[in-house]
């Protein structure tokens, strides 16, 4: 028998090419694809690329080329079957079995499309068209949103008296329809009812676009009725396993590498009609593992933000606690706080896209400085209750399934708490608080520094090792005449630099006549200082490290130029730069 379509797009959807070929094949971004060297064939220079996007792979010394299921069935030599259950594994499905039953469930499965997609796209039209509807017109007129919104989430609305049941029975049996979800017995009156009446419906679909449950929001002030409710959960729906737009989020995580995370479908509407198209929102419980390792698939970094109450930094607390432990090395979890009162959808409609991004860079806390200052306001600066603090991010930390992540986060626990506690200082047989930074100059400090980009760091680094060194890097100016920085404010400090230095005369920093706040900047954010406080008067180290951060740079500007070939090449495709691009990834390996 042959595998559904439906199972093997499954699979490709939640399984990046780029993923299943890096456990093989170690991959460097190249603009929009990967490169490495062909797994098929011995080589020095890398011809084997990886397109997420149009999902392939292709190895231009062999000609070898198709999805993930030809990658794995080629490097692993197993048949399709078996390609298919190892693919199924990694992507966290259940393998297909081929059993009566399973012939049973594939039936259901399409009867149970089949009726959603029916409910979906008959309320979907009749909130477009039908007269009777303007007050729900009017309720999403009120909340900014348009018809275009209406058609690209395909929201409906049900009426209060709907009668849709008697039509659908027409071809389906009463259990199938209760099934669903959609529907249930009550069993005072006898009569199915329609569970969404009087609401808005927001379809939720699975990874491959087809709806498979509904969100209901209702558009009236009626305190006994709650304002927004799920389907329930079914042989085919399970709220810990899906995500509502991610079927579109994940389209653009060959772009964006992150991706917000909110709690309601109105703020992943609200944020799309305003341009922030990579959003989702979890479906009414607390974030689970498989959300995350989900998002995870696609995206690098997942940015929690939910409403700006109490209730909304307390879902934010449990899901730092529950998400903490899926850290990976190569992945980010960060919250984002909104103002009081504010959610995703009214911040957005108020302040528009680039204020939201603005804000989200300023604002944005990694979720161990999150866990730490939670904690940390709930302590007391006593020994009894800092006890209990450390024991608990201990206890926090060790959850974490990634050693490397578990030791660093502990780590980072650990020398918070030492500013924060008493240290016996030798020499002056005296006790001494360490002054620490407020949570605000901290989280400051955090921010400025994630908004430098690797480049400007390296560069830092460079000019906080010559202007500490510069009687040593004047006898050796041969050594930084020829690097290139690429930050126009780093290069012109840099160019000014070589230019005192060759000059020959006595020089010192307040010589050189640099901007103060530049000056601030760079021995603030140099991650090289850290290294120079265990080298200190080691002129063989200091010239070491010039090389090491010259070899760096100089490998920038080869990427910066190979990424700009092999654009040109993918165009031109002509040998003359296919040659150029040989040549200088000769020079990169050499490197």
């Amino acid at each position: 028998m042959k595998y559904p379509k439906e199972y093997l797009d499954e699979i490709k959807t939640r399984l990046k090419v780029s993923t299943v070929v890096s456990k093989s094949v170690v991959l460097k971004k190249r603009g929009k694809e990967y490169v490495g060297l062909s797994p098929f064939k011995n080589e020095k220079t890398p011809s084997f690329t990886v397109n997420d996007e149009k999902e392939f792979y292709h190895c231009f010394a062999t000609s070898e080329h198709g999805n993930i299921f030809d990658f794995v069935m080629k490097i692993q030599n197993l048949k399709f079957g078996e390609a298919v259950k190892h693919l199924a594994q990694l992507a966290g499905m259940q393998p297909y079995m081929f059993s009566k039953q399973d012939e049973e469930r594939e039936k259901k499965w399409k009867e149970y499309q089949s009726i959603f997609r029916q409910y979906v796209d008959f309320y979907h039209n009749e909130l477009l068209k039908n007269e009777r509807y303007s007050v729900a017109r009017d309720y999403l007129k009120n909340r900014s949103l348009t018809k275009d919104e209406v058609k690209k989430f395909k929201i409906g609305y049900i009426e209060k008296n709907p009668n849709f049941f008697k039509k659908l029975k027409n071809n389906y049996s009463e259990q199938t329809l209760v099934e669903t979800g959609l529907f249930y017995l009550d069993e005072k009156k006898k009569i199915y009812v329609e569970r969404f009446r009087g609401r808005l419906i927001f379809p939720i679909n699975n990874i491959s676009g087809q709806p498979i449950a509904l969100g209901g929001r209702i558009i009236e002030n009626l305190d006994y009725l709650a304002k927004y409710i799920n389907s329930p959960e079914t042989n085919f729906f399970k709220k810990g396993s899906n995500l509502y737009n991610l079927d579109l989020a994940r389209k653009l995580s060959n772009k964006i590498d992150h991706i917000y995370l909110v709690e309601g479908y109105m703020d992943v509407v609200g944020l799309s009609k305003n341009g922030v198209d990579n959003v989702v929102a979890n479906l009414g419980t607390s974030l689970t593992d498989k959300q995350i390792l989900t998002l995870n698939q696609f995206f690098d970094d997942i940015i929690i933000c939910f409403d700006g109450d109490e209730s909304g930094y307390k879902a934010a607390l449990r899901a730092a606690e529950n998400s903490i432990k899926e850290l990976k090395p190569e992945k980010q979890i960060s919250f984002l706080f909104l103002p009081d009162k504010e959610d995703p959808d009214s911040y957005v409609n108020k302040n528009g896209k680039d204020n939201f991004i603005d804000f989200t860079k300023q604002s944005k806390l990694s979720i161990h400085q999150f866990i730490f200052i939670h904690y940390k306001k709930q302590s007391e600066n006593n020994p009894s209750s800092l006890a209990i603090f450390e024991k608990k991010l201990r206890s926090i930390a060790s959850t974490i399934k990634d050693d490397f992540i578990k030791k660093y986060v502990l780590e980072y626990f650990l020398e918070k708490i030492a500013e924060l506690t008493p240290h016996s200082n030798q020499n002056k047989k005296k006790f001494f608080v360490k002054r620490t930074k407020s949570l605000d100059l901290t989280k400051k400090h955090f921010n400025d520094s994630q908004s430098l980009t690797g480049v400007e760091l390296k560069e830092f680094s460079l000019l906080y090792l010559i202007m500490n060194n510069l009687n040593l890097i004047q006898a050796n100016i041969h050594l930084i005449e020829n690097i290139k920085l690429f930050t126009e404010v780093n290069k012109k400090i840099f160019e000014l630099i070589i230019e005192k230095l060759k000059s020959g005369g006595q020089i010192t920093i307040e010589n050189l006549k640099l901007d103060n706040q530049l000056l601030e900047k760079i021995n603030k954010f140099a991650p090289i200082k850290h290294i120079l406080k265990n080298q200190a008067n080691d002129d063989q180290k200091t010239i070491e490290l010039l090389e090491d951060i010259s070899r760096d740079l100089m490998n920038y500007d080869l990427e910066y130029r190979i990424q700009e070939l092999e654009s040109k090449f993918s165009v031109d495709m002509s040998e003359t730069t296919f040659n150029e691009l040989k040549e200088l990834k000769k020079k990169q390996n050499i490197n």
